[in-house]
């Protein structure tokens, strides 16, 4: 392991770049990125492939700025969508200053960790960008079995640093985030405000945290079926200045009848405790009272339909 680099002093010219966060399904990347931002700015589900897209998470310290981009775990495609998945990933790390490597201290490293560090390592040769490797999930497993773990690490590969951490606790946390920002470019001034968390747009927000709720406590085949878009976000007309409200109509996308009835449960009740689970968090992230209008669509197969997957957003 290289020497860990150290924090700017004040008065020296700024830090700022991106980071990618990597790893491959349920290695605790969204996690360790709202860790690091201190809000939730990714959605979070002990489901693989629950982050389909590339999030921003921004956090800014005295003359640094390290912008993290959680990306979908890489892992072998079995759809178009997977496919893109993956592309996405492959995109994102061609383009950032540093890659955090996460893997879970508690499980092995398997085939799926050899996979993404072969592709990491010709990465490193081509494009010489630093890859530190993070064992996150330290909390779940004793000393010897994270000083175990970290041999492995060390074994897999020729990283930057390899820093072990839980960002459930928080322990580490922190020197993760010197670690990473530590390979940051100088930059004449931050690239977003100093007080961004992130530069998601608020439809992309409510649709997250909707499929995040619907996620919750579902079959194992569902989540990959499931897909959310935001209709409109629309001001309650009527309403007093000082109690003002959004009428929020977004659609679940199922790709069969029988996934639609697992979402809406018996009588509407699972669709009830979605709608109230995402709501709380809508309302936080618009500041605002929401009415939330939840519909639940069949759409065929979407996952493998190039124009259904283009019309919701992938």
């Amino acid at each position: 392991m290289s020497q860990q680099p150290q924090d700017q002093g004040p008065g020296q010219e700024w830090r700022a770049g991106f980071a990618c966060i990597v790893g491959r399904p349920n290695a605790g990347k969204s996690t360790l990125t709202n860790a690091l931002v201190g809000e939730k700015v990714a959605i979070t589900s002990s489901k693989p492939q629950t982050t389909r897209h590339a999030i921003r998470g921004i956090v800014t310290r005295d003359h640094e700025q390290l912008v993290l981009v959680d990306t979908p775990g890489l892992h072998k495609p079995r759809t178009l969508l997977g496919e893109r998945l993956n592309d996405l990933v492959r995109e994102t790390l061609l383009e950032v200053d540093v890659i955090g490597f996460c893997l879970p201290a508690d499980q092995r490293i398997g085939p799926g960790d050899s996979f993404i560090a072969a592709e990491l390592v010709e990465l490193q040769r081509a494009k010489k960008v630093p890859v530190v490797a993070i064992a996150t999930k330290i909390d779940a497993v004793d000393r010897q079995r994270v000083a175990e773990h970290l041999i492995a690490i060390d074994q897999l590969g020729d990283w930057a640093d390899i820093v072990p951490c839980s960002a459930v606790e928080g322990r580490q946390v922190e020197d993760v985030r010197r670690v990473l920002s530590g390979y940051l470019p100088p930059s004449p001034s931050p690239l977003y405000p100093p007080d961004a968390l992130t530069d998601e747009s608020d439809e992309k927000t409510i649709a997250e945290l909707v499929r995040e709720a619907a996620l919750e406590g579902v079959r194992d085949e569902l989540p990959h079926s499931l897909a959310v878009a935001v209709e409109e976000v629309v001001p309650r007309e009527d309403r007093p200045e000082d109690d003002p409200m959004l009428d929020v109509r977004v659609t679940v996308y199922v790709e069969r009848e029988s996934q639609k009835a697992i979402v809406i449960g018996r009588g509407g009740s699972r669709l009830r405790e979605v709608g109230t689970t995402a709501r709380t968090g809508i309302e936080r992230v618009l500041g605002q009272r929401v009415y939330l209008d939840l519909h639940v669509k069949v759409a065929k197969d979407w996952q493998r339909d190039p124009k259904q997957l283009q019309r919701l957003g992938f």
